[in-house]
C-alpha cells in the first residue's frame, strides 16, 4: 500500500537530509531491511494512533531545530563519584580522549562505528532485530529509521558478572547537533551488568538500545537526561527476556522541550521480572511522553511500570502503556501506575493505560491519576512552620517516592533525590 504524500513526502525529505553511512557484511544487510521498514511505514504523524498526544514534526524535520547549551556547572556530574567505565560522546561522536579504556573483565566492549567494517559480528544476532520485532502490533518507524543510519554506538557483549557499571556520558556542545545512536547489550545466561546513561546528548538525539537477557542474567538501567532546556530527544528500549531474568530501568528526566521515550519489552521466559520506572519534573515549554508496550509470552512472570510526572507553568506529560498477556501466559503478575502531579491549572497530563489479556491466571493492575498538591497537607506542614517552598518540595518528593524506590543502588537513589530537590529550588513556587 503507497503511503499518503504528506508521510511519503517527509520521509523523502529526512532521508535527503541524512549522510551516508558505511559498513558492510552483517551490518549493511541490518541497515537494508531497517531502510525497507521505515520506507513502508513512514514517519509518524499526530493522526497515528501512538502520536496522537505527542507532535512528531520536530522529530521529522529534515534538520534540527536549534537548541542552545545549558551550563549545569552549578553541581557535581551524575554518577561522578563511582567506580566505572566511562565512555563520552559529545553530539553523537565518540571522544576517545575523555573515555575510559574499554576493558572490563567478563565484558566485551566495542563501538558501533568500529565494528562497520566487519563480515561478521556477535551483534548481528540483535543489532535491529529486537527492533524489528518491536515493530508489531504497533510501528514505531523513528526506531527503523535509527537501525538504518546510526553513526556509533556501543556493543556490550556480558559474559560474567561486571565487577563495575558502564556508563555512556552524552555531551551537548554544538546548538545544531543531530545524534543518532544505537546499542546493543547482549547478556549470557547468569551474567549481570549496571548501565549508566546521562547528559542530554544534542540538540536532537535518536537512540536506539537493544537489550537481550539470557535465562538468569540480570540488567540494571539507569538513565538521567540533562537539564537543557531546548533539547529534543526520541528513544527506544527494546528488550528480550529469558528464563528467570531480570530487567531494571529507571529514567529521570528534568527539562527538555521534547522528550519522548518508548520501551518495547517481551517476556519470552518463564519466571523473568522487568520494572520500569521514571520520574519526571517539567516547567513551562515542556512536553515528556513515557510509552511502554510489555508482553507476558511465558508462564509466572512479573512486570512493573511505575511512572511519576510532576509539571508546571504549562508543561505537559503523557504516558501510554501497555501489557499484553498471550495465551499460555498463565500465573502473570503485571502492576501499572501512571500519575502525575500539577502545580498549576496550567500543565497537563495525558493517559492511555491499557490491558490486553488472553490468559485466565493472571493477576493485572492498572491505575491513572492527576490531580494538584495536596493543600491540607501543604498547611499541615506550614503551621508547623515550614516554609510554603519547602513543604511544596516535600510533598513533591513523597508524590516520586514510588518510582525512585525502584532503583536498586540506594547511593544511586540518593543522589538522585538530591538533584530533584536542586531541582525544585530552582523552580518551585515562591511563598
Amino acid at each position: 500500500m503507497a503511503l499518503p504524500k504528506a508521510k511519503e513526502d517527509a520521509l523523502q525529505a529526512r532521508l535527503a537530509a541524512l549522510p551516508a553511512v558505511v559498513g558492510k557484511g552483517w551490518l549493511a544487510a541490518a541497515r537494508a531491511e531497517a531502510l525497507s521498514r521505515v520506507t513502508a511505514m513512514g514517519l509518524p504523524a499526530r493522526r497515528d494512533e501512538y502520536w496522537r498526544y505527542t507532535d512528531p514534526t520536530s522529530l521529522n524535520a529534515p534538520r534540527a531545530p536549534l537548541a542552545h547549551r545549558f551550563d549545569a556547572s552549578d553541581e557535581a556530574a551524575p554518577f561522578d563519584g563511582m567506580d566505572r567505565v566511562k565512555i563520552v560522546f559529545v553530539d553523537g561522536g565518540f571522544d576517545a580522549a575523555a573515555s575510559d579504556d574499554l576493558t572490563l573483565a567478563g565484558v566485551r566492549i566495542e563501538r558501533l562505528a568500529a565494528a562497520a567494517g566487519k563480515d561478521i559480528h556477535w551483534a548481528q544476532g540483535t543489532y535491529g532485530v529486537l527492533e524489528a520485532r518491536g515493530q508489531s502490533p504497533v510501528a514505531r518507524p523513528l526506531a527503523a529509521l535509527n537501525t538504518a543510519f546510526a553513526t556509533d554506538g556501543v556493543l556490550i557483549h556480558v559474559t560474567g558478572k561486571a565487577a563495575k557499571p558502564v556508563s555512556l556520558v552524552y555531551i551537548h556542545e554544538s546548538e545544531t547537533s543531530d545524534a543518532i545512536l544505537h546499542h546493543v547489550v547482549k547478556l549470557d545466561p547468569g551474567a549481570e551488568l549496571t548501565l549508566l546513561e546521562n547528559g542530554p546528548a544534542a540538540a536532537r538525539l535518536s537512540k536506539v538500545m537493544e537489550v537481550d537477557i539470557a535465562d538468569g542474567a540480570s540488567f540494571h538501567h539507569i538513565r538521567l537526561q540533562g537539564r537543557d532546556h531546548e533539547r529534543r530527544a526520541v528513544t527506544h528500549i527494546f528488550a528480550r527476556l529469558g528464563a528467570k531474568s531480570e530487567l531494571r530501568s529507571f529514567t529521570l528526566t528534568a527539562n527538555g522541550r521534547l522528550t519522548r521515550n518508548e520501551a518495547v519489552v517481551e517476556l519470552t521466559g518463564d519466571e523473568g521480572r522487568a520494572h520500569l520506572a521514571g520520574a519526571t519534573v517539567g516547567d513551562g515549554e515542556f512536553h515528556h511522553d513515557d510509552t511502554v508496550f510489555i508482553t507476558h509470552d511465558a508462564v509466572a512472570c512479573e512486570s512493573r511500570q511505575v511512572f511519576k510526572k510532576v509539571l508546571m507553568n504549562g508543561a505537559t506529560g503523557v504516558f501510554q502503556g501497555k501489557i499484553l498477556v498471550k495465551p499460555g501466559a498463565q500465573k502473570t503478575d503485571g502492576y501499572q501506575i501512571s500519575q502525575s502531579l500539577l502545580l498549576d491549572d496550567d500543565s497537563q497530563f495525558l493517559a492511555k493505560p491499557e490491558l490486553e489479556i488472553y490468559a485466565d491466571d493472571v493477576k493485572c493492575s492498572h491505575g491513572s491519576t492527576s490531580g494538584a498538591i495536596d493543600e491540607t497537607a501543604l498547611f499541615y506542614l506550614q503551621s508547623r512552620g515550614v516554609p510554603r517552598r519547602t513543604a511544596q518540595a516535600l510533598l513533591v518528593l513523597a508524590f516520586l517516592a514510588e518510582a525512585i524506590q525502584e532503583i536498586a543502588d540506594e547511593d544511586i537513589a540518593e543522589d538522585i533525590r538530591a538533584r530533584l530537590e536542586r531541582w525544585l529550588a530552582r523552580h518551585g513556587s515562591k511563598g
